[in-house]
């Protein structure tokens, strides 16, 4: 045997370059300022204002962009992962401090101050849920009311993820109406558009300022029992930005009552039917309310295709090379302790059934402890812990698979166990091991898109912003490069099969 044999088992070690290192991203700087915002428009291009006011003021700023939920971009705002990020009052009352009775700007202050939290005043619009339903279909059930949704319990119903769990969502509404609706289910909001366009569904839950209620010609229901609260929109931030920087947050302050409803579902209908950028929608308001000539990037598909894949396969290589170091060895445990069999295998296989989007978000708590970054650190983990059971399955199976004579003979030879293991089992095991590696590399790279969800950057990153503006094109740029990276990392380790483990120990095509 000689020293190809132990090449499978090292290949992604060498696929790590220097230069990738910093988590994929081109720059090397470190932001001193650190804005979120939520997975809808209007939130983005909020904290794209933030963005242009803190680069406005001379201080390095990062947007992790549209990240999944109010819980997510809370927990990392206390976490200190992020600064800063829009948010609406009647969030923060019904969903962040559900059942404590923090209603109003004066009790809300009180609240985030003992979080070590602040915010602005009211932006100047009020936000808040809506019930809608295409106007053709209403006009001819005569649904003017919610309460009118009373007398057509069959009507199709769905709602956000979030309105569906939120103390003012759907159960709240369906006790305060007495609706009896049956078909109901959460579905994400960037869809419900379409679903209602096309009657797949009649009834969603919508924004006061979403631009597609115009073009859609959807009906707005009067909230007739006075059920949704006001949904003023502020900025909310950490209570040290204060010292840190002094005249970001002045600026932050100075937006206040500067935003009224029409202008800010103007706004929201650049990004969404004119197609403008949201950084580019941002930097226009700030030009004309506060005289501010912010720099926007050229938009460039190559380049951000390029920046996607750089980060993409960054993501993929830490975690898979991490795994492969911790997998084997834990394999050939697995192999060798019978009595270490089962609790290995078993706990790996139990990571795998976790929910990935669950998994995401549960790392970033415990992950705030090691690093302040968001996004990057907690899709290397799942990753890593993704990748672990196809590793350490082949590892174990390939090692217990090797003939009983072998090991006799080598025994008989007189040879120690660590040369036993090194010289004959994993150089016989390498095919099989070599398979399992390949299986986690092609799941790291579908898995990983995921990471898009908690602004990780990759391929996700286009695949979610396609997905909130319902623009199959901007989806494309990210699930196109991520099934033709998949492939060609399935390729690469056929290719190195091929080259590096000799025919006899090479795995039978579809094994």
């Amino acid at each position: 045997m000689t020293w190809r044999h132990y090449a499978p088992l090292l290949v992604c070690l060498a696929i790590v370059p220097p230069s990738l290192a910093d988590n994929g991203k081109a720059a090397l700087r470190v932001p001193s300022i650190r804005t979120g915002s939520k997975a809808f428009t209007e939130s983005v291009i909020l904290a794209e204002m933030v963005a242009h006011l803190a680069e406005n003021e001379g201080l390095e700023v990062e947007h992790v962009k549209g990240l999944g939920g109010t819980r997510l971009l809370w927990e990392a705002l206390l976490a200190g992962q992020i600064d800063i990020y829009p948010e609406y009052t009647g969030t923060m009352s019904e969903e962040i401090f559900a059942g404590q009775g923090v209603h109003g700007v004066a009790a809300l202050r009180t609240r985030l101050a003992e979080s070590g939290l602040k915010m602005t005043d009211p932006l100047g619009f009020n936000n808040t849920y809506v019930i809608g339903m295409k106007e053709k279909l209403a006009a001819k059930l005569g649904i003017r009311t919610i309460s009118d949704l009373r007398d057509h319990p069959n009507l199709t119903l769905r709602f956000s993820n979030e309105f569906m769990k939120r103390a003012d969502g759907w159960g709240a509404l369906a006790q305060r109406y007495q609706l009896l609706h049956r078909d109901v289910r959460g579905l994400e909001h960037a869809l419900a558009y379409e679903a209602l366009d096309k009657g797949v569904i009649q009834v969603t839950d919508l924004y006061a300022t979403d631009a597609k209620i115009r073009k859609l010609q959807l009906r707005r229901l009067q909230d007739n029992r006075a059920h949704f609260s006001q949904y003023h929109a502020v900025f909310v931030y950490r209570a040290e930005l204060e010292q840190r920087a002094p005249a970001l947050v002045a600026a932050l302050h100075s937006l206040e009552a500067t935003i009224d409803e029409t202008a800010m579902t103007n706004m929201n209908a650049q990004v969404e039917l004119v197609g403008l950028s949201e950084s580019q929608v941002a930097a226009d308001f700030l030009a004309v309310a506060r005289g501010i000539q912010s720099r926007v990037r050229d938009q460039s598909v190559v380049r951000d295709i390029a920046r996607y894949t750089l980060e993409h396969l960054n993501m993929v290589a830490v975690s898979l090379t991490a795994a492969m170091l911790v997998a084997i060895p834990l394999g050939i445990v697995a192999a060798r302790r019978a009595k270490f069999a089962q609790p290995i295998l078993g706990v790996v296989g139990i990571i795998q059934t976790i929910p990935s989007i669950a998994l995401l978000v549960l790392l970033i708590r415990p992950m705030s402890y090691f690093s302040d970054e968001l996004g990057y650190p907690q899709a290397v983990v799942a990753l890593f812990l993704y990748s672990l059971l196809p590793i350490v399955r082949n590892t174990y199976t390939g090692l217990r698979g090797i003939s009983p004579q072998l090991h006799e003979s080598a025994v008989a030879l007189g040879l120690p166990p660590w040369v036993r293991l090194w010289r004959i089992e994993l150089p016989l095991a390498s095919g099989m091991i070599l398979a399992g590696v390949k299986t986690a590399a092609v799941i790291n790279v579908g898995f990983a898109t995921l990471g898009g969800f908690i602004g990780a950057g990759g391929y996700g990153e286009p695949i979610f912003t396609g997905i909130r503006l319902n623009n199959y094109g901007v989806i494309l740029q990210g699930a196109v490069p991520a099934a033709v990276l998949a492939l060609l990392v399935q390729g690469l380790f056929e290719a190195a099969e091929r080259v590096i483990v000799p025919s006899g120990l090479r795995l039978k095509s579809g094994v």
